[in-house]
C-alpha cells in the first residue's frame, strides 16, 4: 500500500534551486534513505513534506490525501513525525516532560476541562504520563525520566528525540541524520535501535544520513541527491557501485 507519494517537487530560495523535480513513492513498511553531499537538498525535502516550506511546484500525498498547504501541526496529527539533524529537545525540561509534550497533539480534553481539572482531564493526564513512561522503558531511558534533558549524554539525547517523535504515534518517521556526532559504539546502538522501533512500532521510515555504515546496514532503497537533483536511486549494492554516486559523494575510497 502506498503511504506517501511525491511528484515533481521543486523548491528554490531566490535564484538557488534547492530541490528540482523530486519524485518518491514509499510503500507502507519500507525503509528508504536519501543521501547526498551537504547542500544537496535533503533536509529541504523533509521541510517540504512536513509543511515547514510550501513547494513552488509539485504535489505530495500522504495516505491518499494532499498535504501541501496543510499546517504543520495537522500534518503531524495525520501521522508524520520527524527528528532533526541538530537535536531540538526542550533542554531545560525533564526527559519525561519532553515525551509528554509530544502527546498533546492527541489529547481528549478541551481547555475548559483542563482549567477546572475535571476527572476526565486528570484521567487523560495519567494516561499520557503512563504512556510516556512506557515509551521511555522501551528506549531504556526509564532511569533518566526525571533528569533534565540537557544533562544526558549526546547519544541518550538522540534516543529521547526519537522517542518524542514516536510519542505522536506516527506511521511515517523522518530521521534527519540521526548518527550525526555519534561515536562508533553509539552508531552500532543506533542501527539496532532503528531496526527495533521499525518492527515494534510498525513504522515506515525515511532516513537522511551521511554515515554509509548506517545507510548500507538498514536501507532497502536509496535515493541520491546532488545540487537538488536526483542522480541515482536503487538498492544499497547498486548505489555503492554507481560511478556517478562515487564521483559526487561516496569517493573512490568507498569503492575500494
Amino acid at each position: 500500500m502506498m503511504l506517501i507519494n511525491i511528484e515533481h517537487l521543486s523548491h528554490w530560495f531566490g535564484g538557488l534551486r534547492a530541490v528540482s523535480d523530486f519524485n518518491l513513492e514509499i510503500e507502507t513498511g519500507e525503509l528508504v534513505a536519501i543521501i547526498g553531499p551537504n547542500g544537496a537538498g535533503k533536509t529541504t525535502v523533509f521541510n517540504l513534506i512536513t509543511g515547514v516550506y510550501r513547494p513552488k511546484e509539485g504535489r505530495i500525498e500522504f495516505k491518499g490525501k494532499p498535504t501541501i498547504g496543510v499546517p504543520t501541526h495537522r500534518i503531524i496529527s495525520s501521522g508524520i513525525a520527524r527528528t532533526f539533524q541538530n537535536i531540538r529537545l526542550f533542554k531545560d525540561l525533564t526527559v519525561l516532560d519532553n515525551i509528554r509534550i509530544a502527546q498533546y497533539s492527541r489529547v481528549n480534553y478541551n481547555p475548559l476541562e483542563a482549567i477546572f481539572r475535571v476527572p476526565s482531564f486528570l484521567k487523560e493526564e495519567e494516561r499520557i504520563r503512563s504512556q510516556a513512561l512506557e515509551l521511555l522503558a522501551i528506549f531504556n531511558l526509564e532511569d533518566q525520566a526525571y533528569q533534565t534533558a540537557k544533562n544526558l549524554p549526546y547519544g541518550q539525547q538522540r534516543r529521547v528525540e526519537i522517542a518524542r517523535a514516536l510519542a505522536t504515534q506516527p506511521s511515517l518517521l523522518l530521521l534527519d541524520e540521526p548518527a550525526a556526532g555519534m561515536n562508533p559504539n553509539e552508531v552500532s546502538q543506533l542501527i539496532a535501535l532503528i531496526q527495533m522501533i521499525r518492527q515494534s512500532f510498525d513504522l515506515t521510515i525515511l532516513l537522511i544520513e551521511h554515515q554509509m555504515r548506517v545507510v548500507m546496514s538498514i536501507a532497502e532503497r536509496i535515493k541520491v541527491l546532488d545540487f537538488g537533483q536526483t542522480i541515482a536511486e536503487g538498492t544499497p549494492a547498486e548505489i555503492q557501485n554507481n560511478p556517478r554516486v562515487i564521483e559526487a559523494y561516496l569517493g573512490e575510497e568507498e569503492r575500494e
